[in-house]
């Protein structure tokens, strides 16, 4: 047979029951409460980091446009050397102004004859910052290696060789001068070597 309890004893355990019930009760909310707010801190935190993210990709957009301009500059710069010394007989800029590139005579006709050269060469300067963000653009774990800049600039000198002259109809694409091209490739090396110093650490 169970002994069966006697009212005081049942009182003492419900008592107890009630007790716990009454402690846990407000801990286990606690506890959610405790968790909600870490959880809301996390995502919180993610927030800041993506954005803080996002940030350093603009800048360093911002940065590689920066930079690719004042390399298109300095190209500018060498061709007035490489083109004084018969080394390059028209620069891509000139050849697009002298030859009527298709598709871009109506712009080049639209600007005055005085001013056309400075057009041309503005339009030039915006290309290579226009390069000079893509590059910037490009992973930092990529950007970071000493020669991905000068391999950059050779990759756009390639993309103008083999690309943008055949399509505009340049002379460029039709003769094969090995000097004038060797040259064309030196100033788009020292492009990259500009665009270098956008590299992670340096901006």
């Amino acid at each position: 047979m169970c002994a069966t309890l006697q009212p005081p004893a049942k009182a003492l355990i419900i008592s107890r029951a009630w007790r716990w019930i009454a402690c846990a009760w407000p801990l286990r909310h606690r506890t959610w409460a405790r968790y909600a707010g870490d959880m809301d801190h996390v995502t919180s935190w993610g927030s800041r980091l993506r954005e803080t993210d996002l940030r350093a990709r603009l800048g360093d957009v911002l940065s590689g446009a920066a930079f690719g301009a004042v390399g298109a500059m300095a190209m500018t710069g060498m061709r007035v050397i490489t083109t004084e010394l018969g080394l390059v007989e028209q620069t891509p800029p000139q050849a697009v102004s002298r030859q009527r590139a298709r598709g871009l005579r109506v712009l080049v006709r639209r600007a005055p004859r005085k001013q056309r050269r400075g057009f041309i060469e503005a339009a030039h300067w915006a290309f290579g910052a226009g390069g000079g963000a893509a590059f910037g653009a490009l992973p930092r774990g990529l950007r970071r290696h000493r020669w991905s800049g000068p391999t950059y600039g050779l990759v756009v000198w390639l993309g103008f060789e083999l690309g943008i002259a055949p399509v505009l109809g340049l002379s460029q694409a039709k003769r094969v001068r090995a000097v004038d091209r060797l040259a064309l490739a030196a100033d788009h090396l020292l492009y990259g070597l500009v665009l270098s110093a956008t590299r992670s650490g340096r901006s």
